[in-house]
């Protein structure tokens, strides 16, 4: 079961031969991010507690089953971003974060009846080339809207690589699930093939 309303996050289980169910978790991150903020957190931190709390929110549904959680948080000179609301918002943060490093800092969180079994983070470090607006203009256009569904407003498995000029971590971690590690723990405790 994953813990998640993040179509990357499914498209990257299917994709792996895995059946699962979604159920989004209904927590509140921002509050929750501000308040790991207030307390001197760092950005994997709270990846990993938005992680959990995710994953023990839907267990508490769901008896027995093994839920997934995952978080990324998306760190640039100790400012959090979020997902961009909108267009407008996307192309703001494309321009703050463009010639410059940003980490992307993940979680995954393996929870049964409320119980953590496994979790595992990961930091990722990507930098973006120096562009301009119309550039960004431009690309938001031709990227549509599915920009929104990530941090930072752009989706690197897309055009999205075509804002950076270098990139250091794993492929699928970047895209929000540290997947081979997953499938570790999953493999070792019979749920997928050996």
């Amino acid at each position: 079961m994953l813990a998640s309303a993040s179509g990357s996050r499914r498209r990257l289980l299917a994709a792996a031969g895995l059946a699962f169910e979604a159920l989004a978790a209904g927590v509140d991150e921002s509050e929750v991010k501000l308040a790991l903020q207030a307390e001197g957190a760092e950005p994997i931190q709270a990846a990993e507690t938005l992680a959990e709390l995710k994953a023990a929110r839907v267990s508490a549904q769901r008896p027995g089953a093994l839920v997934i959680g995952a978080d990324q948080l998306l760190a640039c000179d100790g400012l959090w971003y979020d997902k961009p609301a909108d267009l407008e918002a996307a192309a703001e943060q494309l321009l703050a974060l463009a010639g410059r490093s940003h980490s992307l800092e993940t979680a995954v969180c393996v929870v049964q009846d409320g119980n953590r079994l496994w979790h595992h983070n990961a930091v990722c470090r990507l930098t973006m080339r120096r562009f301009e607006r119309d550039f960004v203009e431009r690309y938001l256009v031709a990227a549509g809207p599915r920009v929104l569904e990530s941090v930072g407003g752009y989706q690197l498995e897309s055009l999205g690589v075509q804002l950076f000029s270098r990139i250091e971590g794993d492929f699928f971690e970047i895209l929000g699930l540290p997947l081979l590690p997953l499938l570790a723990f999953l493999r070792d405790r019979g749920l997928v093939p050996r």
